[in-house]
């Protein structure tokens, strides 16, 4: 007989490097491991609006470095930006989380995400310092 259906909530916070990604594969397969997460959904939301989530490449450091450089070429600091309350790099944040995504949804199975073999789960920080980031999380399926 099938388990029911239950649900899981949660937080992380994560402290970020200026302009960088950051790795939190291991920090959610450990949060899906201390649920008890067995097969089901997990939805990661990241609860700012000049940050994103992004899975990318975990093998070749030189990846992450490119997209970093791409984006910097589509919203390029400048005056050109009406908002600029909070600085030069500010809108060109929100720029880069609206291209990507704040939010990620990840099939699991037997307790682990189901991430292809060069992936992982990363904050994107388009700001140009570091900053203290925090993760809602949620699992819906079946539990251990």
């Amino acid at each position: 007989m099938a388990s029911p259906l239950s649900q899981s909530l949660g937080e992380l916070t994560v402290s970020t490097r200026p302009r960088s990604f950051t790795d939190v594969t291991r920090e959610l397969s450990s949060w899906l491991s201390g649920e008890g997460a067995a097969d089901g959904l997990l939805t990661v939301l990241l609860r700012h609006t000049s940050a994103s989530l992004v899975i990318q490449e975990n093998a070749d450091p030189d990846v992450l470095r490119d997209l970093g450089d791409a984006l910097d070429r589509l919203a390029p600091e400048g005056p050109h930006y009406r908002h600029d309350a909070e600085g030069p790099d500010d809108m060109p944040a929100h720029i880069k989380a609206a291209l990507t995504s704040p939010t990620l949804s990840i099939p699991v199975r037997e307790g682990r995400m189901q991430l292809g073999t060069w992936q992982g789960v990363y904050i994107a920080e388009h700001r140009s310092s570091s900053h203290s980031r925090k993760l809602s999380l949620h699992f819906l399926g079946t539990h251990l």
